[in-house]
């Protein structure tokens, strides 16, 4: 489980940045039911409810649960792991899921259930990382190897067969989406970089923990070189890329 208090101070800050674009079919459609898909900290249950959306959000870590619990007591919380959905058919008007699609154990499966819990003519928006254009975190990789420790390559997932805007297109079509489309966005996150060091090593799960298991001389000598490779980025901030897919049942 992730400690949700170092990850709403590091990694929330990051996802943030797409929520706005991510409700952007909840304004238009103003949709009263909505399922924020894999919550988190709650950044999109915060926004959808301030735009009076009744939110039902869903994650299957019980710590972070009960931080958007606490946080945010007019949303239903519920553990909820994909590809099920513990939800009736037809249930919502619209489903946001903010950079949860690519952690889906079965993406085609995961596309069904939220098109079953979707009612008709209701709305669908996912977003998801651009893997190889996020130094952000691909930087702390390249830190520990270049104090000779193997780089550890990312986990397979189902979603690799599906990242690219034409897969997932294709796959929304397949799963009874109408109107599906994936847009890309970019953006530059302005962050301290010795804070940024201690919340991603600290909230990034198992890709990086392998870093904070090493001795502490260990870790203090990756720490110096990711700090030394993130220079450039401390002025203007990280260049961040992600996609966002929306389409309509």
């Amino acid at each position: 489980m992730t400690n949700p208090q170092v990850y709403a101070r590091g990694f929330a800050s990051l996802t943030a940045h797409t929520v706005d674009p991510l409700l952007n079919l909840v304004r238009k459609s103003r949709a009263p039911r909505l399922l924020d898909l894999g919550c988190g900290t709650g950044v999109v249950t915060a926004a959808a409810l301030a735009l009076g959306a009744d939110v039902t959000a869903v994650d299957s870590d019980l710590d972070m649960l009960e931080y958007t619990a606490r946080a945010h007591p007019h949303a239903a919380v519920r553990l909820a792991a994909l590809p099920e959905l513990p939800f009736p058919e037809g249930g919502f008007d619209a489903v946001a899921g903010n950079f949860v699609i690519q952690h889906a154990p079965d993406t085609p499966a995961t596309l069904a259930e939220l098109h079953r819990v979707l009612r008709p003519g209701g709305t669908l928006a996912l977003s998801w990382w651009k893997r190889d254009e996020m130094p952000a975190t691909t930087l702390l990789a390249d830190a520990a190897a270049s104090v000779g420790l193997p780089k550890v390559p990312d986990p397979p997932r189902d979603f690799d067969r599906y990242t690219s805007p034409a897969a997932f297109t294709a796959l929304l079509k397949r799963s009874g989406f109408s109107g599906g489309a994936v847009d890309t966005i970019r953006w530059r996150h302005r962050v301290d970089l010795a804070t940024w060091w201690d919340d991603v090593t600290a909230a990034a799960g198992p890709r990086f923990a392998f870093i904070l298991e090493q001795d502490a001389a260990t870790v203090e000598r990756i720490r110096q070189a990711y700090l030394a490779l993130a220079a450039p980025y401390a002025e203007q901030g990280f260049p961040v890329c992600a996609h966002l897919a929306h389409a309509t049942r």
